[in-house]
């Protein structure tokens, strides 16, 4: 007799098949209860869609939004939605007296020369920067901007000064992030910050091919501070100016070379950088651009903190330059006197040559160094990678009277100590000589008395210095 009804294990796979039609046909997509209506189920797929990125700020009948001034100080300023339209600058502003003169905001942007003439020659004009009305906007841009998001970093300079390893990193990289930072005083010594990082550099009158130095250090410095960053030349700009569109930036920085100039900070060091100190900042607003670029080369942020290991001694001759070289019995004097310290105190000491380094060498000897000395030059800018502390030290050796703020100022920026060498004379802050380049300055007869050099070295790796009561 046949059975009337299906065995346990028919009935299972019926089961097994029902199964999968049902998950078939509801396929890949979110899962949800039975109870749950449609119109809600949409509603919850739009939202898991990520937003459409806003590419206009439109103000239709309403009034242009204006330009927020967020931070100034001479040729440095932070601006929120400033707009460019045909290749010029507009600040849109109904309270024109609210806002600095245009001159410490702006210049034309072309080669620095010295004299009164030439400083009057880079005032800027209406074709490079202006102030209207929200009317003024509206009659000229219509009813909307394109947008150019994120932080942008502007930079209205030509090549003169930008292709040089110290110019670009202890200048323009320097006194950009001091300026962007007085927007976050409370960056932490490991260099956490609320800062989003800039999303795109802009050079109005600089092309593509002249913005590296010989050494190729910008580069590195550019790709490891922010990763993700893209570059607009002279000729994106010429592109943009030419559609006959206006855009607008979310957030821009401002760096002006001949503006800066124009600071007391200025006229006090020579440095354009020194400006941008007149803003509030932490006391660690260099550390997320320290530390982002050592990490690069692949070491902890942490490197070169702390006073209680090993220190470490870099001595970065000149001796194979050709210019502004020691007395070469001096050099070979302080190489002896810097081995005698790492046999008798366990020091570890580097005599190197910049120029025989590789890019990630130098990188990773800086973030290690307590100690960073030598002749006044270039090699002596990777003192910005260095972990400030108490035993921080950089000495600089010029040619007697000779005296120029690039490293000191530098140097005391980041919080560590700086000392200036004659021979045998020392000097430190605030008891520092006038800036001058005397005879002698850029030769190689530069005097150094070794022996003081190690006993100051000694001095500030025992932290043992006199503190006034």
């Amino acid at each position: 007799m046949h059975q009337l009804f299906p065995t346990r294990r028919e009935f299972a796979l019926v089961l097994l098949f029902l199964l999968l039609l049902v998950l078939l046909n509801r396929g890949p997509g979110t899962s949800y209860p039975p109870n749950v209506p449609s119109s809600s189920r949409r509603h919850t797929l739009q939202a898991e869609q990520p937003a459409l990125p806003q590419t206009q700020l439109s103000w239709k009948n309403n009034p242009v939004p204006q330009t927020k001034l967020v931070a100034h100080v001479p040729g440095w300023t932070i601006f929120d939605r400033l707009y460019v339209f045909k290749g010029v600058v507009y600040i849109v502003s109904d309270d024109e007296g609210s806002l600095p003169h245009v001159q410490f905001i702006l210049s034309r942007g072309i080669q620095i020369e010295n004299g009164q003439e030439a400083e009057l020659g880079r005032l800027p004009t209406d074709e490079d920067i202006r102030i209207i009305s929200t009317e003024e906007a509206r009659r000229l841009f219509g009813v909307g901007a394109s947008i150019l998001d994120g932080v942008t970093l502007f930079v209205n300079d030509p090549h003169q000064f930008i292709t040089h390893y110290y110019h670009w990193s202890a200048e323009l990289w320097f006194g950009f992030w001091r300026t962007y930072s007085t927007l976050d005083t409370t960056i932490t010594s490991d260099g956490n910050t609320t800062l989003p990082f800039t999303r795109r550099i802009m050079f109005n009158h600089l092309d593509a091919h002249h913005w590296r130095d010989y050494a190729h250090m910008n580069e590195w410095v550019v790709r490891s501070s922010f990763p993700s960053a893209t570059m607009e030349f002279m000729d994106d700009w010429r592109d943009r100016a030419e559609l006959g569109k206006p855009f607008v930036f979310d957030r821009i920085v401002i760096a002006d070379r001949s503006a800066a100039m124009r600071s007391y900070n200025f006229q006090r060091y020579q440095r354009t950088a020194s400006a941008a100190f007149a803003l509030p900042g932490s006391v660690n607003w260099w550390m997320p651009i320290r530390n982002n670029v050592i990490k690069f080369a692949r070491l902890d942020s942490d490197t070169g903190g702390g006073t209680t290991g090993a220190p470490v001694i870099t001595y970065i001759s000149r001796q194979q330059w050709g210019r502004r070289m020691l007395i070469p019995e001096h050099h070979e004097k302080l190489v002896h006197e810097l081995h005698k310290l790492r046999d008798v105190y366990g020091y570890e000491v580097n005599i190197v040559e910049a120029e025989n380094m590789s890019r990630v060498e130098q990188i990773r000897l800086a973030a290690r160094t307590t100690v960073m000395m030598g002749v006044h030059g270039n090699g002596l800018t990777s003192l910005v990678w260095m972990k400030p502390n108490p035993r921080s030290t950089v000495m600089e050796f010029f040619y007697p009277q000779g005296f120029a703020h690039d490293y000191e100022f530098t140097t005391r920026a980041l919080g560590m100590t700086h000392y200036g060498f004659w021979g045998n004379q020392s000097f430190t802050s605030p008891d520092l000589p006038l800036p001058q380049y005397v005879e002698g300055f850029q030769g190689n007869s530069i005097p150094i008395d070794a022996e003081a050099v190690a006993r100051l070295c000694v001095e500030r790796l025992s932290l043992n210095f006199e503190v006034d009561d």
